[in-house]
């Protein structure tokens, strides 16, 4: 509970969820079979949470906008991706979960960075707007992804496949022509209901997560476009996820990312495993240092490709994935631990919410 305020005391808001993560790690020596298995539980629904907001926070412009931050953005990708695939299978995960790696690592987790390119200096307003732009971007191309390859994973390579990604793109064809509707049934539960607000909301994503189960879209997906076609949605001048924090940033989110870290064990850190996270930490942060002199300039200077870096989320989307179907154990704690690594190297790095360190020097 007291994680977030000490984050906005050091200047590092978003460190509040890698940490909630290293706080789950430094527990699971501790934590019974039986407690951990509660938290896990209750952090799914944190998960679906978090994906609902994770959607929200991306407000997409006119297609027009994006055409060049795409551009960019697929190119920060494709140079990345033959460097992540060798550095998968050094860590001994099989070919399509170096793809899902891939996909995870060249992912940005916006609600992350988004603080950092806030208070981000030395950078053009137009440069700076495309950044975010291809901060966008790298979300949603991740989490679409993940959506293949996850199913290309449960599946193989076979016809039913071909099923799942029809009945996808039919899901999220369904959300975004029920959006409109669904956003009145929103913005009427945030006018007219008082204390009964928050839980309505919540009750109302997780039962729209639940139809998209059942249509072929995973929960967590369906949530997460889901937000993305809410995004716009306020009432008194605060945004829809500033009504659900009580239940999700302050309690279910935290919950899934101290979860997810009961899940790894300590000892994995010492690990080849490990080991390999730290390198590869290394060679992604050297590697992307390169690309953003060479082939796809930020308009920042070397520090501005730091705000493209953070994707602890999109790490735990794939991570928590491969750690619910069991069978990829050393390819769920490889990806989580170097986007962990990454991601708080990262906001390290970045420069200091100035605001909050002004309440630090007053503290």
């Amino acid at each position: 509970m007291t994680v977030p305020d000490f984050c906005r005391w050091l200047g590092r808001p978003a460190l509040r969820y890698p940490l909630f993560v290293v706080f789950g790690l430094v527990l699971s020596p501790f934590a019974g079979t039986n407690a951990a298995g509660m938290l896990q539980e209750a952090g799914q629904v944190g998960f679906l949470l978090l994906l609902f907001e994770v959607g929200l926070e991306i407000d997409l412009p006119p297609i027009r906008q994006l055409l060049v931050p795409l551009r960019k953005a697929m190119w920060w990708i494709l140079l990345q991706y033959p460097v992540i695939l060798a550095l998968g299978r050094l860590a001994g995960l099989h070919w399509l979960g170096c793809f899902i790696a891939a996909a995870a690592f060249t992912g940005c987790s916006v609600g992350m960075a988004h603080a950092g390119w806030r208070h981000f200096q030395g950078i053009a307003d137009k440069p700076k707007h495309q950044l975010l732009m291809m901060m966008v971007v790298l979300e949603i191309i991740a989490i679409v992804l993940l959506s293949v390859e996850t199913a290309l994973y449960e599946s193989g390579l076979t016809w039913l496949v071909g099923l799942k990604l029809v009945g996808i793109s039919i899901t999220v064809l369904i959300i975004s022509q029920v959006s409109t509707k669904l956003r009145h049934l929103f913005e009427l539960i945030l006018a007219r209901a008082t204390r009964w607000r928050v839980y309505l909301v919540v009750f109302l994503v997780l039962l729209v997560c639940a139809v998209g189960e059942r249509l072929g879209l995973s929960a967590i997906k369906t949530a997460f476009f889901l937000g993305l076609f809410m995004s716009r949605i306020q009432h008194d001048n605060q945004r829809l996820e500033d009504y659900i924090a009580p239940i999700s940033r302050r309690f279910l989110i935290p919950i899934f990312f101290v979860s997810l870290g009961l899940q790894v064990p300590l000892a994995q850190l010492a690990s080849y495993t490990g080991l390999m996270s730290v390198a590869a930490a290394a060679v992604l942060f050297g590697w992307r240092l390169i690309i953003q002199r060479r082939f796809v300039p930020t308009g920042g200077g070397d520090r501005s490709l730091l705000l493209l870096c953070p994707n602890l989320t999109i790490a735990a989307l794939a991570g928590n994935i491969l750690l619910t179907d069991g069978s990829a154990f050393r390819a769920a704690v490889w990806i989580l631990l170097t986007g962990l690594i990454v991601s708080i190297s990262a906001i390290l790095l970045l420069p200091k919410n100035r605001a909050d360190a002004e309440m630090r020097k007053e503290a």
